[in-house]
């Protein structure tokens, strides 16, 4: 299946992707485009967007596509998903609906990547993946801890 979003990744448009490869769609493909050409070749391609305004799998209220693709999917009984969707949320939003203190640390790592010249977003996500594999991991042993809002919620 093809999935779509915007050119120049980064947080949601990073996480949305490795979540999908690996709970979703192992077969997926990314398409990124220009935000302006999204829809039109969404519909071209028959892909799903993602991380754009007005779509299904996109922000809604305060909450993420990370988020919104959690829900669809019906991941969010996965607790250790839950709690990195919170993380992502606090990266990619001004992280005041978990006031989750992992996100601007995201958001930091997330903005250096953009600044490592990569040919394109393929690359980026490439590169990437490695911190959403050490950042699930990292959830996973909060959830075995018993301290499903993260090592550093009070």
């Amino acid at each position: 299946m093809k999935w779509i979003t915007r050119e120049k990744v980064k947080v949601d448009r990073v996480a949305c992707p490795w979540l999908i490869k690996k709970f979703v769609d192992p077969q997926a493909e990314f398409l990124f485009v220009p935000a302006t050409e999204v829809l039109a070749i969404a519909e071209r391609e028959g892909a799903t967007p993602y991380d754009v305004t007005g779509v299904e799998l996109g922000h809604h209220g305060s909450e993420c596509s990370f988020e919104a693709i959690l829900k669809k999917y019906k991941l969010t009984g996965e607790p250790a998903l839950v709690l990195l969707g919170k993380i992502v949320n606090g990266a990619d939003t001004d992280n005041t609906l978990w006031q989750q203190p992992e996100g601007p640390g995201l958001e930091a790592i997330a903005e250096g990547f953009r600044h490592l010249d990569y040919p394109d977003d393929h690359a980026v996500n490439a590169a990437e993946w490695i911190v959403y594999e050490a950042l699930y991991a990292y959830c996973q042993e909060m959830i075995r801890q018993g301290k499903p809002d993260g090592q550093f919620k009070a």
